[in-house]
This record gives structure tokens, C-alpha cells and sequence, in this order.
């Protein structure tokens, strides 16, 4: 497998996620990167000898800026901002969100306008790859200034301090970095602030998240087609013709994957004649308008977030070429924590339209030739139930995380950081409501499944077959009430790794 080429520039999202879930990738910083490094710092060195006030490197932080900084102390300053802005709380993020935090700021350091030396990267990139990650805790950043607790958490360890984990083992950082042969850095002007100052804790959970609901996304184009055909629904809602008339490229796209998926369906042809049917209700008929827009939510979602995984957000910013070093608000994370909050009311929608599918699979009212609860022994039974009853849980759960953080604004350090994204609380309600939509997936892939049994012999079209195997597979069909939480957890597994996100992909090609 290729190694990761860290340059500041060109980092993609599926390199985040790769390096973020698998500890064996190699990771390399490119000789470019390490030229504009080196520019950068040597202009450091430069104002430093100077004794010119510069932010963050002869005087203090924050509300402190104007407090002057002796030379023998800058170090001593550099290592105090890390150790006090360690101060996060809550259970560690886990090992793939640290882990997507650490490149990405390697990355944002590597493009060469942070004044720091390749030393600092070098050692971020050594840790991940000795697979090494330092404790983390969830909370402690507001999205202005950066994520401060969280990557001072990660900068802690390169000073050989805190705690870190490896292979499941939490242990001294020191402990590990001393097998590993990895010397602690010691910090010169400037750098504690570079390893700090910027939005990698949050655009590391974002992108995580991202990744999921772009697959929990084409999961339920699954899903939805494996439900239309156990409730004998028609396909003609997903005619081109009539997305070509409302030209949004997220429902075209949609309704192409749903026809794929539903090609040579002897399920469909059973029904062509004789149903009194005019049209079915939203929850199957609007599956492109409403997945669609959740494609576009995402689109967006991917651009903010390619664009912030190779940008540099410390604070102040170092420009070798015009011999300046400047104060801004890079660091602001409000850009990503809007993308972020757009992302959970997204998926947030697509659990709402497949509960609502759901719960047309169960009621027998809703449903023709269906089983209630689809158990075999109604009332003796009661088949899925209450699987429905925890989707819809989650469902609530989901919609309380859609409330939008990004406009939750409250002022920080003295009144000076007056305005502030919430971005890190964005990154985490994201992420945990792509897993809500993950778990009632499962739940409409597993009913589905079982409401396709009461239409055999007919066989369903080519991708529903191929998803209906999938589930097969791994979920027996229901012959009598059982404890539905082991599936459930196997088939949300299966989602999370892509098992049903590929195959109308596969279809098509």
C-alpha cells in the first residue's frame, strides 16, 4: 500500500479516513513542505532576534498579548501554553479521531506558514505511526482559536508528558515514546502556539463523520429499494423523465441508483396490472427528492472540508516571501461547524424518511399481504416490534442533535475571542447522528429482508437480490421471536463497513 504524502497541499478526505483506521500506513513529508518549513521558521528566528513584538512568540496569549516575554523564558512560555491549555475533560475521543487530528495537523504545519521547524511534524507523523495516540478528551474546545484542549492534549505527548494508548494499552506517553525510540520535543519560539492554534480536532470528527454518511447514504438508497419491493410499491416515481424535469443533480442521481437497483424485478411485473394504486405515499414515492438533498448537504459538506484539511489555521501565520508575520482568525472553525450542523439535519432526514418506511413494513393497515409486526403468529408473536419502537429512539435521539450548534456563540478569554463556532460541539453531535441513522438502517435493511420472504417465490430486482443475500448472510429470517439486537448490531457493522453502500455502484458498471 502507498504511503501518505504529507505536503500541506493535498491531502484528501479518504487519505484522513485511511490513516485514521488503519495504524500500518506509511506517512512521508514531502521535500517541498520541508523547504517552506524551514523558510518560515528562519523568519521566526529572524523577528525573534529582532525584539520585535510578535504575537504568540515575545509576548503572551489571548488577553495576555500584551505582556512581553524576556528570550530565556520564551521556551518556558511555549511549554506552559501547551501544559495549561491541556485541560479538557470527558472520556477520550477514540483511536480514529485522534488519530485524523494528529495528520491533519501535521498537514496544516506542513504547508509551511506555521514558523515552525519539520521537527514537529516529523514526530506527529512517528507517533501515528508507531501507533501511538494520546489522550484526548472530548470536551474542551469552542471552534475559535482552534481546538486548544484537544491538539494541546496531542502536543502534551510530543513533550513526552500525559497519557497515551497503544494497541488498546493506556500507559505514560513517555513509556511508549521511549520504546518506540522517539525523543521528546523540547519547544522553541512559536511552536507550542503552531501545535495548538486551529480547527484539526473538529475537522477530524467532521470528516469522520462525513465518510460514514456518505456510505449510510447510499445504504439507504438500498434500503429504500428493498422496502418498495416488499410493499409491492412502483418504481415509476423514479423515471428519469420526471427528475430531468426538477434538474437537481442529488435527486437525478438518486432516482438512477434506485432504478439500478430495481432492474428485472419479478416482484414489480406481479403487480404492473390490476393494482387500483395511483401512486404510493411520500415515504417511497419522494425517496430522490428526499435522499437527494441530502446528497447535496453532503456535496457541500465535502468541499468544506477538503478545503479546511489543507489549510493553514494558526495563529499568527508566517509569510517567508513578504517577510511578515501576521495576526488573523484562521483559527475560526465557523465555516466547518455550519457544513457540520448542515450534516446532522441531513442524516437526520434520512432517518426520519426510513422510519416512516419502517413503519410502513410493520402495520398491516399500511401494508398489502403483510403480516402484522411481520411475525409469523401475530399476537402470539410479536416479531419487530419493538425493534421499530428503539428506531425510533434513535430517531429522537437524532433530532436533538440537529439543533444547530454553530449559532450558539459565547464569549472566551476576557471578552477577547467574543465570538466563537461551537465547532468541535458541532463535530461531535455529526458524528453521533450518522451513527443514529446507521442503527435505523439496520433496523429497515432487516425488516425489509423479511418483508421480501413473503413475496418469494418472486425474486426482487437485481440489487435488492444482491442486498437481500447480503443481509441472508449474516441474519437468519424471523421463524419466531427472538432477542433482534445482536442483528441489529451486525447489520449496522456491515453498514459502517460499506457492505451495502457499493452495490448499486457495482450494478451500474
Amino acid at each position: 500500500m502507498s504511503a501518505v504524502v504529507v505536503d500541506g497541499l493535498n491531502l484528501t478526505l479518504e487519505d484522513v479516513e485511511r490513516v485514521a483506521t488503519d495504524p500500518s500506513v506509511r506517512l512521508a513529508l514531502s521535500d517541498d513542505a520541508r523547504g517552506r518549513m524551514r523558510e518560515s521558521r528562519q523568519l521566526i528566528e529572524e523577528k525573534v532576534a529582532s525584539g520585535q513584538p510578535v504575537y504568540g512568540v515575545t509576548t503572551g496569549f489571548g488577553r495576555l498579548a500584551d505582556v512581553a516575554i524576556e528570550p530565556e523564558q520564551r521556551t518556558a512560555l511555549q511549554h506552559n501554553l501547551v501544559r495549561s491549555h491541556a485541560s479538557g475533560m470527558g472520556d477520550p475521543l477514540d483511536r480514529s479521531a485522534v488519530r485524523a487530528l494528529m495528520l491533519l495537523r501535521a498537514n496544516t504545519l506542513a504547508r509551511g506558514v506555521s514558523g515552525c521547524r519539520t521537527d514537529l511534524v516529523e514526530r506527529l507523523l512517528a507517533l501515528l505511526e508507531a501507533g501511538i495516540h494520546p489522550r484526548v478528551p472530548e470536551f474542551g474546545s469552542v471552534g475559535a482559536s482552534g481546538d486548544l484542549a484537544p491538539l494541546a492534549h496531542v502536543a502534551l505527548a510530543l513533550l513526552g508528558e500525559g497519557l497515551a494508548e497503544k494497541d488498546g494499552v493506556w500507559g505514560p506517553a513517555s513509556r511508549w515514546m521511549d520504546e518506540a525510540a522517539i525523543a521528546p520535543l523540547t519547544l522553541g519560539s512559536k511552536e507550542g502556539l503552531a501545535l495548538i492554534n486551529g480547527t484539526q480536532a473538529t475537522t477530524g470528527l467532521g470528516i469522520l463523520a462525513l465518510k460514514a454518511a456518505e456510505r449510510a447514504l447510499d445504504t439507504a438508497e438500498v434500503a429504500a429499494a428493498m422496502s418498495l419491493e416488499a410493499l409491492l410499491g412502483t418504481p415509476e416515481a423514479y423515471r428519469a423523465e420526471i427528475h430531468d424535469a426538477r434538474p437537481h443533480a442529488g435527486q437525478i442521481r438518486s432516482a438512477a441508483l434506485l432504478r439500478a437497483l430495481l432492474v428485472d424485478s419479478e416482484i414489480r411485473e406481479s403487480h404492473r396490472e390490476g393494482d387500483s394504486r395511483v401512486q404510493d405515499a411520500y415515504a417511497l414515492r419522494c425517496v430522490p427528492q428526499v435522499h437527494g438533498a441530502a446528497r447535496h448537504a453532503l456535496a457541500y459538506a465535502r468541499g468544506i472540508l477538503e478545503t479546511e484539511a489543507n489549510s493553514a489555521t494558526d495563529n499568527p501565520l508566517v509569510f517567508a516571501e513578504a517577510g511578515a508575520v501576521v495576526s488573523g482568525g484562521n483559527f475560526h472553525a465557523q465555516i466547518v461547524a455550519q457544513a457540520l450542523d448542515l450534516l446532522a439535519i441531513a442524516v437526520t432526514d434520512l432517518a426520519s424518511i426510513s422510519e416512516r418506511r419502517i413503519e410502513r413494513l410493520l402495520n398491516p393497515d399500511l401494508s398489502i399481504g403483510l403480516p402484522a409486526f411481520l411475525c409469523a403468529n401475530p399476537g402470539l408473536e410479536s416479531g419487530f416490534m419493538i425493534a421499530q419502537v428503539t428506531a425510533v429512539d434513535l430517531l429522537a435521539e437524532a433530532r436533538i442533535l440537529s439543533h444547530p450548534a454553530s449559532v450558539d456563540s459565547v464569549t472566551t478569554s476576557a471578552n477577547q475571542e467574543d465570538h466563537v463556532s461551537m465547532g468541535l460541539a458541532a463535530a461531535r453531535k455529526a458524528r453521533r447522528a450518522v451513527a443514529c441513522l446507521e442503527r435505523v438502517l439496520a433496523t429497515e435493511l432487516m425488516c425489509a429482508a423479511e418483508g421480501i420472504e413473503y413475496r418469494r417465490p418472486l425474486r426482487g430486482g437485481r440489487g435488492v437480490e444482491v442486498a437481500w443475500e447480503r443481509v441472508r448472510a449474516r441474519i437468519p429470517r424471523l421463524t419466531g421471536d427472538r432477542a433482534l439486537g445482536p442483528d441489529l448490531d451486525t447489520l449496522t457493522d456491515l453498514i459502517r463497513m460499506g457492505t451495502f453502500s457499493s452495490i448499486a455502484e457495482e450494478l451500474e458498471s
